[in-house]
């Protein structure tokens, strides 16, 4: 076997594999000799079959795939041992009226290239940062939820104006009859407010659908629709009282704090203050990386400048899905997947430059780090590193949840390294900020 290669351009190549009977007869001599001696054709004794029949009925097929294994394994040896660094696969050039009984099989696979070029990470132009921070706002508004959340409800006889109503609402034409809970705090049509003011239990108020409550989406579960339903909604319901109550707000004691904290973690308002400063920045942090990294990683495909072999990509495409594709659909599907292609080549040069690995007990610790996070929203908040431990190898011992967490893994790795060496500049700014200046 001669295998040769012919470059096209940076881009492109041409393989070619030439293989001789001696490559590939004994083999397919041992498989005939094996199906002769179990054939069952009807005239001959089993074992007995000639083998010039036996050659006839079979030996094309047999010889097609041996010579194919060779083929497929020859090549990717090839390419190893060559340091070929191709995209797609090889592509078997068309020949046609292919003689499969010379004494010389001649083939030829297109290869696409990757291209070379380097990545640079300090960018002229600078990724902001974003540092998000409670702001005392934020924390009042949290306080007020405790003690709301934690408090206690006092039965009244009519609405008042911070009133938690009970009820049904109703309208037969739109199919709604749903009980829920109104926070008067939380109505933002004015008229709406008025008209229940000063209700009694089982009187019934009729309430506009459109900007009733001050955040749209209430809307979807009070009246039990779907969200883009409720969205669109502009009708008159029925709402009927059934309760009304005063939601007198918890204490800022001690009680309070070891309820939501443990024991003694918490001992005054002002470490409470501090406490949820702490842990709402530490949430906010996640936000931050996560759009810190899609950003870097918009940043780099905008400024890493490289062909690729597009050509021999569309025709990849086409030739390899589970359907033969057009040019036209292949080229809408190169199209679509040019980017992430893209940002796949300039990970791999920066996690190979920068010599970034995922090493076996990094992968596990990072597993156990996740099942404890887990444990402890359910309240298990110590777990024994023996029940880790075990919880982690069953984990691991599902390939979906390897990748998974590898992926993970390994975007906590860039990340580490983007702040370390990219182009950035921090903006502090409040979460509602952010959310306003990320997502409009």
């Amino acid at each position: 076997m001669n295998i040769t290669k012919e470059q096209i351009d940076k881009l492109n190549a041409v393989v070619k594999v030439a293989i001789t009977k001696d490559d590939y007869q004994d083999k397919v001599e041992k498989i005939l000799k094996d199906y002769r001696k179990q054939a069952n054709i009807p005239g001959f004794r089993k074992g007995q079959v000639p083998m010039g029949l036996i050659k006839k009925q079979y030996g094309k097929a047999v010889l097609v795939d041996e010579v194919n294994k060779l083929l497929q394994d020859n090549l990717n040896k090839y390419l190893t041992e060559e340091k070929l660094d191709v995209l797609g696969n090889p592509l078997p050039k068309q020949q046609d009226n292919f003689n499969w009984e010379a004494e010389e099989l001649a083939f030829e696979f297109e290869l696409g290239l990757a291209p070379e070029f380097e990545v640079p990470l300090k960018t002229k132009k600078s990724v902001t940062h974003y540092k998000i921070v409670a702001d005392k706002k934020m924390i009042d508004e949290q306080v007020d939820r405790i003690r709301k959340q934690y408090g206690k409800l006092i039965s009244k006889s009519e609405v008042g104006k911070a009133d938690e109503i009970r009820g049904t609402f109703r309208n037969e034409e739109a199919g709604i009859d749903q009980q829920t809970t109104l926070e008067m705090d939380k109505l933002k049509d004015k008229k709406a407010v008025s008209a229940l003011m000063g209700k009694k239990i089982g009187e019934t108020v009729s309430l506009k659908t459109k900007g009733l409550f001050k955040e749209e989406y209430l809307l979807a579960g009070a009246l039990g629709i779907p969200g883009e339903e409720a969205k669109k909604l502009n009708i008159s319901v029925e709402f009927t009282i059934e309760e009304v109550n005063e939601r007198e707000p918890a204490a800022l004691d001690q009680e309070l704090f070891d309820k939501l904290f443990g024991k003694d973690e918490v001992q005054s308002e002002k470490e409470l203050r501090e406490k949820i400063k702490t842990d709402s920045e530490k949430q906010f942090e996640q936000q931050a990386d996560q759009k810190l990294l899609n950003d870097v990683t918009e940043r780099l495909i905008e400024t890493t400048a490289f062909d690729l072999p597009s050509a021999f990509l569309k025709k990849w495409i086409q030739m390899t899905g589970e359907k033969q594709l057009s040019p036209e659909e292949a080229n809408d599907e190169y199209e679509k997947s040019e980017k992430g292609l893209r940002y796949q080549l300039i990970e791999g040069k920066v996690i190979k430059e920068h010599n970034i690995e995922l090493k076996f007990e990094e992968l596990k610790d990072f597993a156990k780090d996740f099942i404890r996070s887990q444990m402890a929203q359910y309240g298990q908040l110590n777990p024994e590193e023996e029940e880790l431990e075990r919880i982690a190898a069953r984990v691991l011992s599902n390939q979906d949840e390897v990748k998974r967490l590898s992926e993970q893994l390994m975007s906590q790795k860039l990340l580490a390294l983007y702040k370390e060496k990219a182009n950035l500049k921090v903006k502090e700014v409040t979460y509602e900020d952010f959310i306003k200046e990320v997502y409009g």
